[in-house]
């Protein structure tokens, strides 16, 4: 559909990096971008920035989801709220495991069970799953947060189970390393964090992935663009690791 089909976006985790990129991305098309994000100061500046509408939402509280879709119609919904605790399962902490299904899982099962009803009955609507690599592929340390984007990607497979016959149509989207302040947001901001995840790299930027989700908005009516994954040129994922057993007392050493 073009853009033109389309009145209303709800964007969340909108207050910077690849959400804020999309805000300013759909309301460049003349929607009308509603912004939701926990920190109210930079959603104001892009309020002023885009003239998007902004709501200092968490995407865990429900009552006040549940408030903003009961009152807007939303034609395009653009779940891209997300957190991340880097740590290996065996070291996994009760409360990183919590906020990681609550944010990355529940929060978007819970916003499509309020949002893709309505545009199913209306045949028509777009979900945006901004979900990651994390979702297809294994590489150490982040265990939780891969559990949690392997769900999105199978929920973004059964959206469009669920709404067949209807045109509400499903991208799931999968970045690779992007430069965006999330490494900071995660590790902290050092020179040592931007030297290991951002200095002398060639990746995409948040524009990019927004531009990337503009095309498949903007494609066809009678094409749905389901799976993109967005990487680096020079990022490839997948390895092969042999381990010897762990001598008494160590860890087992890999090669």
């Amino acid at each position: 559909m073009p853009f033109s089909d389309y009145q209303t976006a709800l964007v969340t985790g909108a207050s910077s990096g690849i959400g804020a990129a999309v805000v300013e991305r759909l309301a460049r098309e003349g929607l009308t971008v509603h912004a939701l994000a926990r920190s109210a100061e930079p959603l104001q500046a892009l309020a002023a920035k885009t003239g998007c509408i902004p709501h200092a939402i968490d995407v865990t509280d429900r009552a006040a989801l549940r408030a903003l879709t009961d009152e807007v119609a939303f034609d395009i919904l653009v779940n891209n709220a997300g957190v991340d605790r880097p740590k290996k399962f065996l070291e996994a902490d009760e409360s990183d495991i919590d906020l990681l299904v609550d944010v990355n899982l529940r929060a978007v099962l819970h916003l499509c069970r309020m949002v893709v009803p309505g545009m199913a009955a209306r045949d028509r609507g777009h979900v945006v799953n901004i979900s990651s690599i994390a979702g297809n592929y294994n590489f150490g340390g982040n265990s939780t947060y891969h559990a949690t984007k392997a769900g999105v990607a199978m929920l973004s497979n059964q959206l469009r189970i669920d709404t067949f016959g209807r045109r509400v149509r499903v991208t799931e989207i999968c970045p690779g390393r992007v430069a965006t302040d999330i490494f900071a947001h995660v590790h902290g901001d050092s020179p040592e964090i931007r030297e290991r995840f951002l200095d002398g790299f060639e990746l995409p930027n948040a524009g990019d992935i927004a531009d990337a989700i503009a095309f498949a908005i903007a494609a066809p009516v009678s094409m749905n663009i389901g799976h993109m994954e967005i990487t680096p040129t020079l990022q490839v994922m997948g390895g092969l690791q042999t381990a010897r057993p762990a001598t008494a007392g160590g860890d087992p050493e890999a090669q």
